[in-house]
Parts: structure tokens; sequence; C-alpha cells
């Protein structure tokens, strides 16, 4: 009688202490974004907008970092994150993986993003508006293996002007990582042309990382759509209907300049899937959707 009525009150203590905290406790949103650039910015750049959400969601949020583009997708696909900044053709992917997924919001300068092909001075090559043929021959890297700006627009662009594959245009091709790695490589003259996201270009010349005495820009892509916030389609589910409008409407209203300044963007807009088919296209002319 006496282990009955202890059970008892044990098993009505659980209940209490579940119902006072453990099943109260909002499940934390993770997000991670494509690492285009250097661990250390990103932590800081990402750090700062899981506060701002967290603020604006009332839910616990919390960023985490992925070593590759294809681990950022593979993440989202596994429900490991449930919000990610993509580029163009990682979302893309992404999204193909996890039916009902949805792009919510852009950069404002995303609509129109560009890629710039860099030249290490050595190889004698000036910018053009034209697109440039004397980048035969030479060694080049692109960023990322998933990288729209830093691979899947400018292969397109190489083969669509060059009337051949990549690899026969040149005598080495390579792909460094990110973004800030091809701009370092093609200034050092370990590849004497390469692609990179117009974004980060501007940004390092900004911080004077980039000696403009070795290294230049010399033609630049017609524009594309590109980044964006893409968030999983079960995500209502765990955290309440309305909640994707209310993780989009914590994205569109980011004003603080700091936080902007991160991306760097001038602000946020709204995305839709839609917005993304002439990348889908893209992809599937050179081979890398099928």
């Amino acid at each position: 009688m006496k282990l009955k009525v202890y059970l008892g009150l044990l098993l009505a203590s659980l209940v209490l202490f579940s119902n006072a905290g453990w099943s109260d406790t909002p499940k934390t949103l993770v997000f991670s974004a494509i690492p285009d650039q250097d661990e250390t910015r990103l932590k800081q750049r990402f750090g700062a907008i899981a506060e701002y959400l967290q603020k604006k969601l009332g839910v616990p949020v919390k960023y985490v970092p992925v070593k590759s583009y294809a681990a950022a997708i593979t993440a989202f696909r596994n429900n490991q994150v449930q919000l990610a900044w993509f580029g163009g053709l990682s979302g893309v992917q992404a999204r193909l993986k996890v039916p009902g997924s949805k792009a919510i919001a852009q950069g404002i300068e995303d609509t129109k993003f560009r890629s710039y092909f860099i030249a290490n001075h050595s190889t004698g090559l000036k910018p053009s508006d034209e697109f440039p043929k004397g980048i035969a021959g030479k060694t080049f890297t692109f960023g990322s293996k998933g990288s729209t700006s830093g691979r899947l627009m400018p292969q397109y662009y190489i083969e669509k002007h060059m009337g051949k594959s990549v690899n026969d245009v040149f005598k080495r091709v390579g792909f460094s990582g990110n973004h800030s790695k091809t701009i370092a490589l093609v200034q050092s003259g370990a590849y004497e042309v390469g692609a990179v996201n117009f974004q980060v270009w501007k940004k390092e010349l900004e911080e004077g990382k980039i000696d403009t005495g070795k290294v230049s820009v010399i033609w630049q892509t017609p524009t594309y759509p590109d980044y964006q916030w893409t968030i999983r389609g079960d995500v209502d589910k765990v955290w309440g209907k309305g909640f994707t409008e209310k993780v989009k409407k914590a994205l569109l209203d980011m004003k603080d300049p700091e936080l902007l300044k991160r991306f760097p963007r001038s602000g946020f807009i709204e995305a839709k899937n839609e917005d993304y088919l002439p990348i889908l296209e893209t992809a599937k002319k050179i081979g890398l959707i099928d």
C-alpha cells in the first residue's frame, strides 16, 4: 500500500513538473546558411540574426554553421535546420528535396545579382563590356561547386560564349570553396582568372583586403536572381498556424542598418519559388540538375 501511495505521489509530481516547464518549452528554430565566405564572418553575421529572430518570433532561435553548400542542403532535407539562407542554386536544390518548402524573402539586391570575372594583372587582361575570350588557355577558379554566382552562372556564360565545356576552355579549373578564397587565389597568382560574387568583391574592396595593383574586375555577367531565405513547409505544424508568415514578416521588417550591413543588403523583400525558375532552367542546361 505504501509503495502504491509513493508511486502515485511520484507520478503526480512528474506531471506537475512537466506542466510547469518541459512540455511548454518551445522547440528551437534552427537555421543555417551556405558557407560563401570565411566562417568567422558568417558567425558574426548570423549570430546577430539569431538574436534578432528570437526577439521577433518569441521562440528560441539558433544558427548552426555548415562546411559546404551540400551540407546546408542535406541539413535542410533532414530537418536539422528549418530555415536557411541559400544561394539561388542551393535554394532550388533544397526545395526540390523538401516538397512544400518555400522561398520567403530575398535581399533587394538579389533580384538583379551579378558575378564578376577577375584576373591577375600578370595575364594582361583588361576590363571590357564584351565577354573576355582572352581567358581561354588560362587557369581558372570557381568558388564552391554549388555556388550560383561563383559557379553556375559563370560556367553558363563561359560555355555559351566559348562554345565548349569549361574543361576544354581552360588550362586548369579549380574550385576554391568560397568567394573570399577565390579573390585571394587570383590576387596571389595561384589562379590567373576567377569568378566571384559581386557583393563579396565590393565588401572586401571597402575593407582594404584587395590589392587592386594585382587583381581587378575584367567583366560582369548579366543579372540573375540569387540569394533567398527558404523555410520548410512543415514549420506551422511545429510552431503553430501562421508561423511561416511570422518568420517572413520578421525578415521583411529587418531595418537595423548594422544587421543589413552584415549581408550586405539594403533591405529584404518578399520572394517566391517561381522567382528562381531561371536558375532551375540554367542548372538543367549545364547539367547540374537533371
